[in-house]
């Protein structure tokens, strides 16, 4: 696999994942040959430019070709098969980035659908697969060409436009998400009880939550705020507590010793059983898979003088030809 020289991941390890001052970044992947399967704690969105290969996640194997996108949350493992020069345009953002500066894509109609409910609703497992018409793809590389560029801009300078031309990137691909499946309900406006759900939810996932408490919370009756739920998010309110809660159970077991009961715990699944299960779901893999498969070896992303990135504890990395 060859990539930009400066690109601060390395798909050639197991998990990977943002240290503290990175943000968000784009570059070139090139997939001569095929990667095995692979998982990350941010969010990643690969845009097919050239060749072609099979991508192969939780939710099954889908032949890529330029136009392609596979956009993948935190925790998400996935991999790249059959690969014949298979280049890939890649932007990726940290978790932290997510639910604190575009926290307010939730309760976006697009975004909200785009980032959030869509790779959470099944059959996604927490990815999403889209196809650019030939408009919408260029408007996207030219996104990514200016993220491209800021990298080798200091980040205390241009966080700005970072942010910026990340959300035009991110706009851009909601309007193509919402031709393409149809935003759930159609509405254009969040119901503000939705939004408030979502925050307590995540914001206290260990919590014994039921649909009734919930609902008495939000001064609701059970019935409508499914309907409501439902009608902005694709889901009931247990249903993407649930999928809130496999993500950071993969974090946590990619990122800490805690025993699985513990984490099970941790994330309001104290029944293991019922843990075990509910996580497979998601990803398709019991807890002890995940955790022996991905989280053996680690690259950590630091950011170094002007802004660019260093990976330590990683192979080295071959740059793609420097004109690219």
């Amino acid at each position: 696999m060859e990539m930009d020289d400066d690109l601060p991941m390395d798909t050639s390890r197991d998990v990977f994942y943002f240290t503290d001052g990175a943000l968000a970044y784009a570059g070139h992947y090139l997939h001569a040959e095929d990667n095995p399967a692979h998982t990350h704690t941010f969010v990643e969105i690969a845009f097919v430019i050239g060749g072609k290969g099979t991508h192969h996640y939780a939710a099954g194997r889908r032949p890529l070709q330029p136009g392609d996108v596979m956009l993948l949350r935190p925790g998400v493992w996935h991999g790249y098969e059959d690969c014949a020069e298979l280049e890939l345009y890649n932007c990726c953002f940290s978790a932290e980035l997510l639910r604190r500066e575009l926290a307010w894509t939730r309760e976006d109609p697009l975004l909200g659908y785009l980032l959030w409910s869509g790779p959470y609703s099944a059959p996604g497992r927490g990815a999403l697969a889209l196809r650019l018409d030939t408009a919408a793809f260029r408007e996207c590389l030219a996104h990514l060409e200016a993220l491209t560029a800021l990298r080798h801009c200091p980040l205390e300078q241009y966080r700005g436009d970072v942010l910026g031309r990340l959300s035009l990137l991110l706009s851009s691909l909601g309007r193509v998400a919402q031709g393409n499946s149809a935003l759930p309900g159609g509405a254009d406006r969040l119901h503000p009880a939705v939004g408030r759900a979502i925050r307590m939810l995540e914001a206290d996932i260990a919590r014994h939550w039921s649909l009734t408490s919930l609902a008495d919370e939000l001064h609701l009756a059970p019935g409508y705020l499914v309907r409501v739920f439902k009608a902005a998010t694709g889901l009931p309110p247990m249903a993407y507590l649930a999928q809130v809660r496999a993500e950071q159970a993969a974090v946590l077991l990619l990122h800490s010793d805690e025993p699985i009961t513990g984490i099970g715990r941790a994330v309001g699944w104290s029944d293991q059983n019922y843990f075990a299960r509910r996580f497979k779901a998601h990803y398709g893999l019991n807890a002890t898979t995940y955790r022996t498969r991905f989280a053996t070896r680690t690259a950590h992303l630091h950011i170094g003088f002007g802004g660019h990135a260093d990976l330590a504890g990683a192979a080295a990395m071959q740059p793609e030809d420097a004109s690219n």
